[in-house]
């Protein structure tokens, strides 16, 4: 099943999904560095990454909204995505709740949201293992036609084309 919003002939809602789970990890990153080391400056960055990341999820979740939507109900595909999509809004409302926590508490802001932190980001592995379960097994925004030799996607001609026709082009 294709995905139902493309640019330059990918799916739109896998290209956006790495920007706020890159920044959301990376904010975890960020609050291990200032748990180690004390340095505001780790803080701060932390607290900036997950604004980012809240933002990009926000822009990211209508697309897989409107692929899952296009899904056939009934299905193992559909199920998986319901999780995913599920547990995708819980990782940007727990980093939201920490993002919402921290502009109120200064460079050091209490132990919670650094435990939510830690959830979230574990919760967003596995959200991204299903969204990769969606993909890689289930076929979900991939073309039906895609196979190692398919023209570029910006070619405008179908990943699986007629045989003869390739053979009289030669």
């Amino acid at each position: 099943m294709e995905g139902k919003v493309k640019v330059f002939g990918h799916p739109l809602h896998p290209i956006l999904i790495v920007f706020p789970l890159g920044l959301l990890a990376t904010s975890l990153i960020f609050d291990i560095a200032f748990l180690a080391t004390g340095n505001a400056r780790f803080s701060d960055a932390a607290y900036w990454m997950i604004a980012a990341g809240v933002l990009g999820g926000l822009v990211a979740a209508p697309f897989g909204v409107i692929d899952w939507l296009a899904i056939p109900a009934g299905t193992r595909a559909k199920s998986i995505g319901a999780l995913h999509g599920a547990g995708n809004v819980v990782v940007v409302l727990v980093f939201a709740v920490s993002w919402y926590v921290r502009s109120y508490a200064g460079v050091s802001p209490p132990t919670a949201v650094y435990l939510f932190s830690f959830f979230g980001v574990g919760l967003a592995l596995w959200t991204g293992w299903l969204g990769g379960e969606l993909v890689d097994r289930l076929g979900i925004g991939v073309d039906p036609g895609a196979h190692v030799n398919s023209p570029s996607s910006l070619s405008g001609r179908p990943a699986r084309e007629d045989v003869s026709a390739l053979q009289r082009e030669r």
